[in-house]
């Protein structure tokens, strides 16, 4: 009840507690009362659900989501629901697809689903908002090229999947804007990444990217 207090007060709900027995039903409670929040972060918790509460998407205003460390499997239908969203935080849990409802989250800045079970990127993810995604260590062997179409798209995280260099595509270097690609500990070694066409094109965003922030 003091947690619910605090978030109804200040917008903000932490759950510290890890692993404790019930944790989804304490998380859903703690949902079901709060309808301002603007960020929720679950550290460690070992108990939400393989699929997220109905309820959650219910918070229109909520800006900032982070459940790092879950079972979860997948994401609510209605998850598009969550319009404010800005970032989104799931690493370490069970996702095994690129989840669809992100792209119709159109205030979505920053993704974060490393450490989960992704095996492949679809076309649906030139539709992403994004500025940043990180898909570190999952066991990614296939991106569709529609990710070069991502209009917003900056950095673009994969170290540590199962990517030959020939499955990556190369119109992420000469044609998107992204300006950081991470793909260290895949299957090819890097210096042959510098021998694909359009890798001039991308040190040309990369290098106006880090003189801008020097």
């Amino acid at each position: 009840m003091q947690y619910l207090k605090m978030a109804q007060h200040v917008g903000v709900l932490y759950v510290l507690t890890g692993g404790i027995s019930g944790g989804h039903i304490v998380f859903i409670n703690f949902i079901k009362g709060v309808f301002q929040l603007y960020q929720i972060q679950v550290f460690n918790f070992f108990s939400l659900p393989a699929v997220l509460p109905d309820e959650l998407c219910n918070l229109k205003k909520l800006e900032m989501l982070s459940l790092n460390n879950n079972h979860l499997r997948e994401l609510p239908s209605t998850f598009g629901q969550l319009s404010a969203l800005k970032t989104l935080s799931l690493s370490g849990n069970q996702l095994r697809a690129l989840p669809p409802q992100l792209c119709s989250l159109r205030h979505l800045d920053v993704v974060d689903l490393s450490k989960n079970q992704i095996r492949s990127i679809p076309d649906t993810v030139g539709e992403l908002q994004v500025i940043e995604l990180n898909l570190n260590q999952n066991q990614i062997s296939q991106i569709s090229v529609k990710i070069s179409c991502c209009p917003r798209l900056k950095v673009l995280r994969l170290e540590e999947n199962c990517l030959e260099l020939s499955m990556l595509p190369q119109s992420i270097l000469s044609d998107s804007q992204i300006c950081l690609l991470a793909v260290e500990g895949n299957l090819f070694e890097i210096k042959k990444l510098r021998e694909l066409e359009g890798y001039d094109k991308y040190m040309e965003r990369f290098t106006a990217t880090k003189k801008k922030f020097a």
